[in-house]
């Protein structure tokens, strides 16, 4: 016993923790490539084979590999990710990602062992996770308990996905669904409340960087879908317009938003701030990366003009409401108010989805892209005198901005 109690005072000791002054590491960025190749696959499975149960299965996919990715931005926050255990423990669950980013696209196929490799995989993502960060916690108690509690709850959920994997074809997806749902449940019922949150600027540039990852993948995705020896006027049209749409997707988190989370997230402190944390960008969070996803697959399929116009409005449309409304939950859980221009932007979007179908793929990318710049360009003169003191960073931060 003093012999193992000696060996994690040893591998503690590498371990460095960190303060409100942290930052992100350069292999958390290195961990978010892989991220990268998984949303890209998430959107390849869903474009695949184009119906409501293939956007089920991109939906629990994601929400799969989202809560493994915010659990390792929650374990940088308590110690650094480049040194000691936890940054082998960043290297082999980066490898696991990997493994479960390449069996996305036939994670429900008939035939093949992915489902089963991406469940193992992601088995060694959340252990190496809460093995690592139990190390972490040290004399904490509070803190250790949480994590024996999520240890519980993973395995209920690991459970599930074996058993998912095992059965295969069409109950497959429901196995995985109460997966997730188990997964996020147990938050609750372990009182999350009890994370830690050393760093508040880590964080939020943690979960601000996984958008612009997302916004990237989406911009890949579209390039991809027109490549060709020969660009006509329709594709450059049509690429400029989801070019449009991904500079507003990015200004309208970016320019002043991100800024005031961050500011309301490190006033915050104790329960609060692990409770704000949890809130806004554990969860709220998903709904901007979800909703940039269906973004970049509905411009693949208009802009790539893959003969799927209907399904590719309700993505992309659908993609934009999905962001927007990840914005209105920010605002509101934040600064306990409601942005109406995207609330109106975000209904204009909704019903455009039945009355556009008439118009040409062309058009029906253009008409968000036309009307998201106008809503960046009517915040901006409306909030110019707030937005401008937020990004001149005064001391004084409005939360009636943006």
């Amino acid at each position: 016993m003093t012999r193992t109690a000696s060996l994690l005072d040893s591998v503690r000791a590498h371990l460095r923790g960190t303060d409100d002054d942290h930052r992100v590491t350069t292999l958390e960025l290195f961990f978010d490539l892989v991220f990268v190749y998984a949303l890209t696959n998430v959107t390849g499975l869903m474009e695949h084979d184009i119906g409501g149960e293939t956007v089920l299965e991109g939906l629990i996919v994601l929400a799969v590999v989202w809560f493994g990715w915010c659990s390792y931005t929650w374990l940088g926050n308590q110690a650094r990710a480049d040194e000691g255990l936890l940054r082998v423990a960043m290297v082999v669950a980066m490898a696991a990602m990997f493994f479960v980013a390449i069996s996305i696209p036939y994670a429900f196929a008939d035939e093949g062992n992915a489902a089963m490799v991406l469940a193992t995989a992601y088995a060694v993502v959340r252990l190496t996770h809460l093995g690592v960060y139990l190390i972490a916690a040290g004399d904490d108690a509070d803190l250790r308990s949480v994590i024996l509690g999520m240890l519980a709850v993973a395995s209920v959920m690991l459970v599930l996905l074996f058993a998912g994997a095992a059965v295969g074809g069409s109950p497959q997806k429901w196995w995985w669904l109460a997966a997730v749902v188990v997964d996020q449940l147990g938050v609750y019922f372990v009182r999350s409340t009890r994370w830690r949150l050393n760093s508040a600027s880590h964080f939020a540039e943690r979960f601000g960087l996984v958008v612009i990852i997302a916004i990237g993948e989406s911009i890949v995705a579209v390039g991809a879908a027109t490549s060709d020896a020969q660009l006509s006027t329709r594709d450059g049209l049509a690429l400029l317009c989801g070019l449009t749409i991904a500079v507003c997707l990015w200004w309208l988190y970016f320019d002043v938003v991100a800024l005031v989370a961050e500011d309301v997230l490190r006033r915050a402190t104790g329960v609060e701030r692990a409770r704000l944390a949890r809130d806004s960008y554990t969860y709220v969070h998903l709904l901007f990366v979800g909703g940039i996803v269906f973004v970049a697959l509905g411009m693949v399929l208009l802009v790539g003009d893959h003969g799927h116009v209907d399904a590719g409005r309700y993505a992309l449309y659908g993609g934009i409401v999905c962001y927007l409304v990840g914005h209105l939950l920010f605002r509101l859980r934040n600064v306990g108010s409601i942005n109406v221009g995207r609330a109106v932007v975000g209904v204009l979007m909704l019903t455009g989805i039945p009355t556009l179908a008439a118009l040409s793929a062309l058009v029906q990318v253009a008409v968000p892209a036309v009307t998201l710049a106008a809503l960046v360009a009517v915040e901006v003169r409306a909030f110019r005198e707030p937005r401008n003191e937020i990004r001149g960073r005064r001391p004084s931060i409005s939360a009636t901005s943006d």
